[in-house]
C-alpha cells in the first residue's frame, strides 16, 4: 500500500541491520520492491511475496525460522502475526514471537479489550460502543448525538473510518469500516473534534523500564488524521502540568499493556481545561516513530529490535551519540515539523478533503530554531513549486469564497489560514471556524506580517541588514523575498552576502552528538 512504503521501510531497514549486528540470520518478507530493506545486503534472504497468511505460512514451513519480529512491519506485520498465532502456525512450527506478546497486541488493538483496560487503570476514554453491525452504530448515535467517529479495529491510517454527521453517512462509513476490519469490528465514539491532538512516543523493555522519547502536537485539532496533519515536536502549546499529566499517563498505559519496544499513544486534550481522553495506542513502531527518531536522534527501531532480543534499555548504547544509553530521554532545543505530502498533483480529480482516514502518501521533515522557520522550510521541501505561504489560486478568491474555504478541511488549510490573515480576518474568527490553536495562528500571522513588511519596502534597495536577518531567521526563502520586492533571486543572495546575513551551523551542538573519533566541524 503506497502510504505505508517509506515510513516502515525506515524501521524495517534498521531492524534488519540490528539483527545482523547481533549475529542473527535475517529472513525478510516484503511485497514492495521499491524499499531499501529489500536490497540484498540488508537481509540474508529476501522473499518478495504477497503479505498474506498463505504466503507467509509457506515461507515459515520452508525456512523454519526460530523466531519472528512482527512489531517493526507496521499494522500489516501485527495483523499477520495475529493470524499466524490464531491459525496455530507459530505453535506448529515452534516459532517464537519476539517483542510485544500476542496478548498485549490484542489488548491494544481490540477496541473493547483496550477500552476495558483503560477504564481499569483509570485512564479516561471517550463514550463509545463496539459494534459488529451497522444498526448498533445508529442506535449509539441516536442516544449520544451526532457527529460520531468510526474507528475500525486492526487497520492502518484510519482505513475504513471517518466522522459521520448524520445517519446516512454513519451507515456508509460503518459498513466500509466493518469490511476493512480484520475482525469485522468498529469502535463508534462520541466526537471530540476540535480538541488538541497530542502524541507521545514511548518505549519499554521486558524488565518494565520505560521512557518517553518524544511528544508531538498536531497543528490540526482532533478530526484530522495525524498522518494528514502538520505535526510539530516537541509540543508547543502545552503547559508543564499538562505535559507531565500526559507523560505519566503514557508510561502507565505502556506498562499496563505490557508492550516491549516502541509504542505510540494518542490523546485528545481539551483546549479549555485539563480534561483529556486516550484516543488509541499503536503497540508497534509506527509512522510517528520514524518522525520521532529523526527528530530526536533516538533510533527507536534499533532499540525496539534489541529489546525484542532481550536487552534492557540500560544495556543498549545509543548508536547516534556512541556515549549515552537508551534509557536516557532525549531533549530538544529546536523545532521539528512534519508536513504531509498528498498525491493530488497526480490525482487532480480526487477529493482533497481530509478527515480521520489518511490520504497522504508521504511526508517531509524540517528542522528550525522556531516554528515559523520550520514551517517555511517544510513548504519549500514539498516539491510543489511553493516557496512561501502565498498561493495565487487563493489570492484570486473573493472574501466570501475564502470564508467558505475556511470551513473546508482540506489539504490547503494552512495556506487558506495565511490568506485570511493577509485580508485582515481576525485570529479569533479563524480559531472559531477551524479550532486551530491561537498559538499556531499567531505564528502564521508572524510570517504574514513579515511578508507585508517586505512588500511595503517596495524595492531591494530598502532592505537593510536587520530586516533581512529577521526574514531569514523566520525561514523566508530568497526567491520569496525577491518576488516581494520585485527583483531576481540572485540579487537577494548577493545582497545577503554584502550584508553578511549568511547561514551558520551550531558546532557546539553538533559536536555533542558525534563520536570522539570524528573530526570537529569548522
Amino acid at each position: 500500500m503506497i502510504g505505508q512504503a517509506a515510513e516502515f521501510d525506515y524501521a524495517g531497514t534498521q531492524a534488519c541491520l540490528a539483527l545482523k549486528e547481533e549475529g542473527y540470520e535475517v529472513i525478510l518478507v516484503n511485497s514492495n520492491p521499491a524499499t531499501i530493506m529489500t536490497d540484498t545486503h540488508i537481509a540474508d534472504k529476501v522473499y518478495m511475496e504477497p503479505l498474506t497468511l498463505e504466503y507467509v505460512a509457506k515461507i515459515i514451513r520452508y525456512e523454519r525460522p526460530d523466531a519472528i519480529v512482527p512489531g517493526l512491519g507496521g499494522q500489516t506485520g501485527l495483523n499477520l502475526a495475529m493470524e499466524l498465532d490464531e491459525k496455530g502456525i507459530l505453535q506448529k512450527y515452534n516459532v517464537q514471537l519476539l517483542g510485544t506478546k500476542i496478548d498485549s497486541i490484542r489488548r491494544a488493538e481490540d477496541r473493547e479489550d483496550f477500552k476495558n483496560m483503560m477504564l481499569a487503570i483509570g485512564e479516561p476514554c471517550i463514550d463509545s460502543v463496539i459494534v459488529h453491525d451497522v444498526q448498533s452504530s445508529v442506535d449509539f448515535a441516536n442516544e449520544y448525538g451526532y457527529p460520531v467517529i468510526v474507528r475500525p479495529a486492526y487497520t492502518l491510517g484510519g482505513t475504513g473510518g471517518g466522522i459521520a454527521e448524520d445517519e446516512k453517512q454513519l451507515r456508509e462509513i460503518c459498513a466500509d469500516g466493518l469490511r476493512s476490519s480484520r475482525v469485522h469490528e468498529n469502535l463508534i465514539e462520541r466526537s471530540v473534534a476540535g480538541w488538541k491532538e497530542i502524541e507521545y512516543e514511548v518505549i519499554r523493555d521486558g524488565a518494565g523500564n520505560c521512557i518517553t522519547v518524544c511528544n508531538m502536537e498536531n497543528f490540526d485539532p482532533v478530526g484530522v488524521h495525524t498522518g494528514d496533519s502538520i505535526v510539530v515536536a516537541p509540543s508547543q502549546t502545552l503547559r508543564d502540568p499538562e505535559h507531565q499529566m500526559l507523560r505519566s499517563a503514557s508510561l502507565n498505559i505502556i506498562s499496563a499493556l505490557g508492550i516491549e519496544g516502541g509504542c505510540n499513544v494518542q490523546y485528545a486534550l481539551s483546549p479549555d481545561s485539563m480534561q483529556y481522553y486516550v484516543i488509541e495506542v499503536n503497540p508497534r513502531v509506527s509512522r510517528s516513530s520514524a518522525l520521532a527518531s529523526k527528530a530526536t536522534g533516538y533510533p527507536i527501531a534499533k532499540v525496539t529490535t534489541r529489546i525484542a532480543l532481550g536487552y534492557t534499555l540500560d544495556e543498549i548504547v545509543n548508536g547516534v551519540t556512541g556515549q549515552t544509553y537508551a534509557c536516557a530521554e532525549p531533549t530538544l532545543d529546536y523545532v521539528v515539523l512534519k508536513f504531509p505530502r498528498w498525491p493530488f498533483d497526480k490525482f487532480v480529480y480526487a477529493d482533497k478533503h481530509i478527515g480521520t482516514k489518511m490520504k497522504a502518501t508521504g511526508e517531509i521533515m524540517a528542522i528550525g530554531t522556531n516554528f515559523e522557520n520550520a514551517l517555511l522550510k517544510a513548504v519549500r521541501s514539498l516539491e510543489m513549486g511553493k516557496d512561501s505561504l502565498v498561493t495565487p489560486s487563493l489570492e484570486a478568491l473573493t472574501d466570501d469564497e475564502l470564508e467558505t474555504k475556511l470551513h473546508s478541511i482540506d489539504t490547503e488549510r494552512s495556506f487558506v489560514v495565511a490568506e485570511a490573515l493577509r485580508r485582515g480576518v481576525t485570529m479569533e474568527h479563524i480559531h472559531e471556524i477551524t479550532k486551530i490553536d491561537i498559538w499556531f495562528l499567531k505564528k502564521v500571522q508572524n510570517i504574514v506580517r513579515m511578508e507585508q513588511k517586505i512588500r511595503a519596502l517596495g524595492s531591494m534597495a530598502a532592505l537593510d541588514a536587520e530586516t533581512m536577518m529577521a526574514a531569514k531567521k523566520m525561514g523566508m526563502a530568497d526567491s520569496a523575498i525577491a518576488r516581494f520586492v520585485g527583483c531576481k533571486t540572485a540579487d537577494i543572495r548577493m545582497l545577503r552576502e554584502r550584508l553578511k546575513v549568511l547561514p551558520a551551523f551550531r558546532p557546539d551542538k553538533a559536536l555533542d552528538i558525534r563520536k570522539p573519533d570524528f573530526p570537529a566541524m569548522t
